[in-house]
């Protein structure tokens, strides 16, 4: 089974998106659906977000 996570700045835990490690990301509100992205994905995104 997949290890999806949540982010911790989710208000209650019930409307966010998740993250699953080479896996991709989903909204918890619908779980049975994912939109797969690869790792290098996932870095190039997260250091654009990151940088001023």
């Amino acid at each position: 089974m997949p290890n999806w996570r949540k982010s911790s700045y989710s208000a209650d835990g019930s409307e966010c998106v998740e993250v699953g490690h080479g896996i991709g990301i989903r909204d918890s509100k619908a779980p049975a659906t994912h939109l797969p992205v690869s790792e290098e994905a996932w870095t190039a995104f997260l250091h654009l977000v990151k940088t001023p």
